[in-house]
């Protein structure tokens, strides 16, 4: 059976955002029940055999496994059911988690080349102990069965696809051009498969626009999670925290014509997720109408600690 678990569901910097005084920020750092505060985004899957997979490891994964009974030691004095880690780009708020998993735990890491020689290239990572630490190189287009610890195959796959977005942050080279030396496999989507149900989803906490050949892609599926960084391009500009756009940071907004929530609007997704949503999002506020004007386009919010089923 599978199991679908959100460990954090907003962008980098969380909810409220330590540095923060927005709004929205205030309202959850104040004890709002409207402003539900959340973690770096990241979700479990798991197969119902006890082992799971997280899929991004966020700077919070620490906080995040403490929260949830699932993924505690349950056997022996070191134990973990955490075995692997399926990476989606290599920005800081889905790699830095990494290094909380240091303590000579076996696991794999799964990534796109770009990503894997990201890794390489930084040392701090090395404190995965690559005795111990396997670190797979994930072939677009292609499905990739995930392994446990001891190689027998987990009963879950997983399916990498290019989708529109930007390098991370930190490796942006500004002479390379608009795209700043962006290439396919700097961001995925993921296509999760059970093997023994046949159950699948796709995970795209990470994208900059849907064009034709995604939204093919995407059509008909059973579950969709999705990047919901921003409600409008501006928002930030907007709300006097910062001057990049959406676009800019490689994400689409959810609202207006060039949006998510347009760009789904002709597809049939049975169930709509956003993920990964900024501080500065209205949406995170409960009582808001543009809360309200999701919901009534079929979207639902994600929050920490919430279970999926496909």
């Amino acid at each position: 059976m599978l199991r679908i678990l959100v460990l954090g569901s907003a962008a980098g910097g969380g909810f409220p955002q330590w540095n923060c005084n927005c709004e929205n920020c205030c309202r959850a750092r104040n004890g709002d029940p409207a402003a539900l505060p959340r973690t770096q985004s990241s979700i479990a899957v798991s197969a119902g055999d006890g082992f799971w997979f997280l899929l991004n490891a966020s700077p919070d994964l620490r906080q995040q496994i403490g929260q949830r009974p699932a993924l505690h030691p349950a056997e022996g004095r070191r134990h973990s059911p955490i075995a692997g880690v399926v990476l989606t780009n290599a920005d800081v708020d889905h790699v830095a988690g990494l290094l909380t998993l240091r303590e000579g735990q076996p696991l794999t890491v799964y990534g796109t080349r770009r990503v894997q020689d990201t890794l390489a290239a930084n040392p701090v990572f090395n404190v995965l102990n690559r005795d111990l630490v396997r670190r797979h190189i994930l072939q677009t287009d292609r499905e990739t069965d995930l392994e446990l610890p001891d190689g027998r195959v987990a009963g879950i796959a997983v399916e990498a696809f290019p989708v529109p977005g930007k390098v991370a942050l930190y490796l942006e080279d500004e002479t390379a051009g608009s795209n700043f030396g962006t290439v396919a496999e700097d961001t995925v989507g993921l296509r999760v498969i059970d093997r023994a149900s046949g159950r699948w989803f796709f995970y795209v906490p990470g994208c900059a626009s849907v064009p034709d050949d995604l939204a093919r892609r995407l059509d008909g599926a059973p579950l969709v999670l999705f990047d919901g960084t921003t409600w409008t391009d501006d928002e930030m500009q907007a709300t006097g925290v910062g001057e990049k756009t959406g676009r800019r940071m490689g994400h689409m907004s959810m609202n207006g014509a060039a949006g998510s929530i347009a760009a789904f609007a002709p597809l049939s997704v049975k169930r709509k997720v956003f993920i990964h949503i900024n501080n500065t999002n209205p949406v995170l506020l409960s009582d808001s109408p543009e809360r309200a004007r999701a919901e009534a386009a079929d979207w639902e919010i994600a929050y920490d600690g919430m279970e999926i089923a496909p």
